[in-house]
């Protein structure tokens, strides 16, 4: 099968299309026939191993010494399944599914097939919901969900979303604004309209404006591209509000366990199979739309990861693996 292969670290052009063995399902497992898959933020630091200092080593350890352990990037899929370990019961043969694979290395899913655990999957009819959206929503989506139910947030207070035209940011306006929150999102000037066209309520372009000076607090600040710091923002938090980031500042962390009732909260998407069923739900009923950039084959994934490592793309990107 063809497949995306990164056989050394560096940049997008150690990458190379190439052909490698097609998968075989074990019990718990699926073959899924690959329809859209996609490059995010992370398979890209990977590769360019863009990584704070203190996590050089902890990353190598867990990606890779001097090469990456597993060679074929992606985590998301779409797809059709194409046959079934002896132990599957809730799927079968032809259904079309999404989902995201396990573990922090590169899932694989920039292939033509991939075997995944049915546990990580949702069945889904295309005529419902576009594969292309429903592919989006594991790790974006999944983020967003899983840091702003932490704010607990009540109707009328505000949130801050920093970084807001990304592929988290674009789902996190959305989904703040189900929760009944008023919602300020921070981007460059050429993505406000986008981001107003998402929900939200007030738009600053932070090449001009600093935010932290306007005196204006915050129940929530989501810092969604890892951008900003807690030490930074902290005065423009309200007294018991909240930090939510997709990094991983322990220090911050411990900072803001000693010095008060604003909390902090990090990480990723939360590996909750009824987030994703929710998500998906949430599409098909009209109230959330996933953004897509842009779309590129298999053939031109090189490309999709050049465009992603430079920080300038908006919401998603997908490669379309069977067109």
């Amino acid at each position: 099968m063809k497949a995306v292969i990164c056989n050394k670290y560096g940049s997008p052009n150690n990458l190379t299309i190439g052909e490698i063995e097609k998968p075989t399902p074990v019990k718990n497992e699926v073959l899924v026939k690959i329809h859209v898959s996609t490059v995010t933020t992370g398979d890209c630091r990977i590769i360019n191993y863009d990584w704070p200092f203190w996590f050089w080593i902890p990353g190598r350890l867990m990606f890779g010494i001097t090469k990456p352990r597993k060679k074929i990037p992606g985590w998301e899929l779409a797809g059709e399944i194409e046959s079934i370990g002896s132990n599957v019961s809730n799927l079968k043969k032809g259904d079309f599914v999404f989902g995201y694979t396990e573990g922090m290395s590169f899932g694989g899913t920039n292939a033509e097939y991939k075997s995944i655990s049915a546990s990580r999957l949702v069945k889904i009819n295309p005529s419902e919901i576009n594969p292309e959206k429903a592919v989006v929503l594991p790790i974006g989506g999944g983020t967003a969900l899983y840091l702003l139910r932490k704010a607990k947030l009540v109707p009328g207070q505000k949130v801050l979303i920093y970084g807001a035209s990304g592929s988290v940011g674009t789902f996190a306006i959305q989904i703040a604004k189900l929760f009944g929150a008023e919602v300020t999102a921070v981007c460059s000037q050429k993505n406000h309209e986008l981001v107003k066209s998402l929900g939200a309520d007030k738009v600053i372009n932070y090449a001009k404006e600093d935010f932290t000076k306007s005196g204006i607090k915050y129940d929530a600040i989501f810092d969604t591209v890892s951008k900003i710091s807690f030490t930074k923002v902290r005065k423009s938090i309200t007294e018991s509000g909240v930090y939510l980031t997709v990094d991983w500042p322990l220090h911050h962390a411990l900072l803001a366990a000693l010095t008060g009732k604003q909390k902090l909260f990090v990480g990723m998407v939360d590996e909750n199979i009824n987030d994703m069923i929710y998500l998906k739900n949430l599409v098909q009923e009209g109230k959330l739309n996933p953004f897509i950039d842009k779309s590129y084959s298999l053939d031109e994934a090189v490309e999709a990861y050049k465009y992603v490592s430079t920080g300038r793309k908006r919401g998603n990107i997908v490669i379309k693996i069977l067109e």
